[in-house]
C-alpha cells in the first residue's frame, strides 16, 4: 500500500477550495432567490456541499485530518473574492452573477480534476474503493453543465445593452 501523506496533502488542498466552493455556491443561491436560477444553484449548493462531505470522508479513510492553516486559507480566499465581486465594487448585480459563476466553474473543473486524478490512482489506495468516483467525475461534469449555462446568462444580461 502507497503512503498517504503527499495525497492527503493534495486532498486537503482540494478541502480548502471546496469549503470556498460550498459557501461561494450558497452565496449565488440566495442572490438569485426568486429568480430563474434560483432552484438550479440552490440543487447546485446541495450536491457541492455534498462533493466536500465525501472528500472529507476519503481524508478521513486516509487518516490523513484535514489541515486547520488550509481551512483558514480557504475560508480567506472566499471571503476576499467575496468582497471582489460585491455589487458594491462591480456596480452591477448581473456582473457580479457573471464574475462569482465564473468562480464557482473554474472550481467544479479542479473538483472534476481531483475526481480524475484519484481514479488513475485508485487501484494503489484501496481507501479510496468505498468513493464512487466515476459517479463523481460525472456530477462534476453535470455541475459544470449547469454553471455554464447561468454563467453564460449572467454575461449577456450584463453586458447587452437595454432596447
Amino acid at each position: 500500500m502507497a503512503s498517504t501523506e503527499v495525497l492527503g496533502t493534495y486532498l486537503n488542498d482540494h478541502l480548502a477550495g471546496a469549503n470556498a466552493g460550498v459557501e461561494m455556491a450558497r452565496r449565488l443561491h440566495q442572490r438569485a432567490a426568486g429568480g430563474p436560477d434560483a432552484a438550479a444553484l440552490g440543487r447546485l449548493a446541495e450536491e457541492i456541499d455534498q462533493d466536500r462531505n465525501e472528500l472529507r470522508g476519503l481524508i478521513e479513510r486516509l487518516g490523513e485530518a484535514g489541515h486547520p492553516v488550509k481551512k483558514a486559507a480557504g475560508w480567506f480566499v472566499g471571503k476576499a473574492h467575496r468582497l471582489a465581486v460585491t455589487k458594491l465594487l462591480t456596480r452591477d448585480k448581473d456582473l457580479s452573477m457573471l464574475l462569482e459563476t465564473e468562480a464557482l466553474a473554474l472550481g467544479i473543473t479542479g473538483k472534476l480534476a481531483l475526481w480524475q486524478a484519484l481514479l488513475a490512482v485508485a487501484p494503489v489506495y484501496p481507501q479510496l474503493v468505498e468513493a464512487d468516483l466515476v459517479r463523481l467525475a460525472t456530477r462534476a461534469r453535470e455541475q459544470h453543465s449547469q454553471i455554464e449555462t447561468i454563467r453564460i446568462a449572467a454575461a449577456c444580461r450584463s453586458f447587452t445593452p437595454p432596447p
